[in-house]
């Protein structure tokens, strides 16, 4: 007579708890990662004679304490969107690509030169199309030679991405400084200006311009990509073991080009919404950070592309606060970002300790 073994099939209603705390993890431990680097910033303060509290109040006030506040602060929230799914996309495959600075100043240098010649010759409907394009090209070949230099000549991706910001940040100023500069401006040194009829104006009732919108979408179609298609199937598994996933046939060398170029498109186009949306021209403007708060925001958000907007608009009240912080704590406008330093280095701590907590974990594990 044949054993045969019955197995209880488990509750839907238990599967969704255990999914929920697993998931729970990943919510949790950052969010005590931010307060523990908002302890370590009070100590900070405190030693310098100032009051942590009051440094809350102008953060908020700053950052959501009004209409005009909240704009300005969407508005820096929009290139840290695009900037960290720089971050984000090469994540899914175990890659830690740090360079999105250089491709969003390449980005926008890339969309100032293609309008110049077409400034007065040409509508505005047909130049700014122009200019995103030549901002996407730009940022997808500059990132996408990290892929290449990883998967060809096996080098790190973290240090060559963040020697050829280096190098973007050269060529930008090499130009602005010599062949490319406007003589009219003496006082900084950028291109010529691609005119006031070709700016990009803002979301009907705000003053938030439309890079906003572009990142939100952006976010969403990158989350369809690497959660519902196979692509990002084979990403997740690239990432997690690459032997197993050459062993499977994936194409691992293709993932990763592919990965590093749209994750430099999207850098890119944070640098022509910075030229077309706000600065009108390509100077060291450009060179404001974003790029590396982008790193930031990207591992808040755990690499999730959804996330990415919030702890975006979150990092966004931070910044923009640094004016208000400076007048009223007597503080530099550099403060802001020794918190994020603490943010970030606590954040990468707390890494450490996903999967030791035995309440996170399902029931039999």
């Amino acid at each position: 007579m044949t054993d045969v073994t019955l197995t209880t099939p488990s509750h839907p209603l238990a599967d969704l708890g255990d999914r929920l705390r697993r998931g729970s993890e990943y919510v949790v431990i950052p969010l005590a990662a931010l307060l523990a680097s908002a302890l370590l910033f009070s100590l900070f303060l405190l030693a310098l004679g100032k009051s942590p509290v009051t440094f809350v109040e102008l953060i908020w006030k700053g950052g959501f304490g009004s209409a005009f506040a909240f704009q300005q602060t969407l508005v820096r929230a929009s290139p840290l969107i695009l900037t960290a799914l720089c971050v984000a996309i090469p994540a899914r495959l175990g890659m830690v690509v740090i360079g999105g600075e250089g491709a969003l100043v390449l980005g926008g240098f890339a969309a100032a030169v293609i309008a110049i010649p077409f400034v007065g010759h040409a509508p505005a409907v047909l130049i700014l199309p122009l200019m995103a394009l030549a901002a996407v090209a730009a940022g997808a070949l500059w990132i996408g030679a990290v892929g290449v230099l990883r998967h060809y000549r096996g080098i790190n991706e973290t240090i060559s991405s963040l020697l050829l910001y280096y190098i973007a940040r050269s060529i930008l100023n090499f130009f602005v400084e010599g062949a490319l500069r406007d003589p009219s401006d003496p006082n900084k040194p950028s291109t010529m200006p691609i005119g006031a009829d070709n700016m990009i104006g803002a979301i009907p009732g705000t003053t938030v311009h439309w890079g906003l919108a572009a990142g939100i979408v952006a976010c969403v179609l990158i989350w369809i990509l690497l959660n519902r298609t196979t692509f990002g199937f084979a990403a997740r598994i690239t990432g997690g073991n690459v032997r197993a996933a050459k062993a499977q046939g994936l194409p691992v060398g293709k993932l990763v080009l592919v990965s590093t170029a749209i994750a430099g498109a999207c850098a890119g186009l944070a640098g022509f919404f910075e030229v077309a949306a706000i600065q009108g021209k390509a100077n060291a403007s450009l060179l404001a950070g974003y790029g590396f708060t982008g790193i930031l925001v990207s591992f808040l958000a755990r690499h999730n592309p959804l996330a990415i907007v919030p702890v975006a608009i979150f990092l966004g009240a931070i910044n923009s606060s640094g004016g208000l912080i400076q007048r009223r704590l007597d503080l530099p406008d550099a403060t802001v970002l020794v918190l994020q330093g603490l943010m970030f280095v606590v954040l990468l701590i707390s890494d450490t300790f996903y999967g030791r907590f035995a309440v996170f974990k399902s029931k039999g594990a």
